[in-house]
């Protein structure tokens, strides 16, 4: 494991997974949103986020969370060595958005840039989260099916198997020593 691409619907608790996923092996983290956007939720012009990403992709190791777009979605799965699917209950994602939307006023959410607008943000996903259902998460699942001959496939489904995933990831750093 030593290039990690998570992904999936928005509200599904990536940025909170990929920040445990890189406490436990090491591996560097590089949160999409925040190089997508500037703090204050103002857009990094797309041409500069390509590079950024590029670069990214072009280090030796890396868990790099989210979606970012779709020019650089397939090659960031394609260059990963694993794949982490969090693929949760639709009604988890929108609960998920709900509570980050409230609990966003108090305490900035996790993989978000710095005094980035709560309310657009949060109705941004709510649109997200009925398209990202019907058009990529398909997308995703059919993705992965074909990868996992060559990568290492993680598809979490439920909140239960968030856990179960780093139980897993320790228990094989634990017998293999991998990071």
């Amino acid at each position: 494991m030593k290039k990690v691409a998570v992904f999936g619907n928005t509200g599904g608790g990536k940025s909170t997974l990929s920040k445990r996923l890189s406490q436990i092996t090491g591996l560097p983290l590089h949160i999409l949103d925040k190089i997508e956007f500037h703090p204050g939720g103002a857009k990094v012009p797309h041409e500069d986020y390509k590079r950024i990403h590029q670069e990214i992709l072009h280090t030796e190791r890396w868990i790099i969370d989210g979606f970012g777009s779709m020019e650089t979605l397939w090659p960031r799965l394609d260059d990963a060595d694993t794949l982490v699917f969090v693929d949760l209950p639709l009604y988890v994602h929108f609960w998920w958005v709900t509570k980050r939307f409230i609990t966003g006023y108090f305490q900035p959410p996790e993989g978000w840039p710095q005094n980035s607008p709560i309310l657009r943000s949060s109705l941004s996903s709510y649109r997200v989260l009925w398209l990202c259902h019907k058009y990529l998460t398909p997308k995703y699942s059919e993705y992965i099916q074909q990868a996992q001959s060559n990568k290492n496939v993680y598809h979490i489904r439920s909140i239960k198997e968030i856990s179960q995933f780093f139980e897993l990831i320790q228990n094989e750093i634990n017998s293999q020593n991998i990071t």
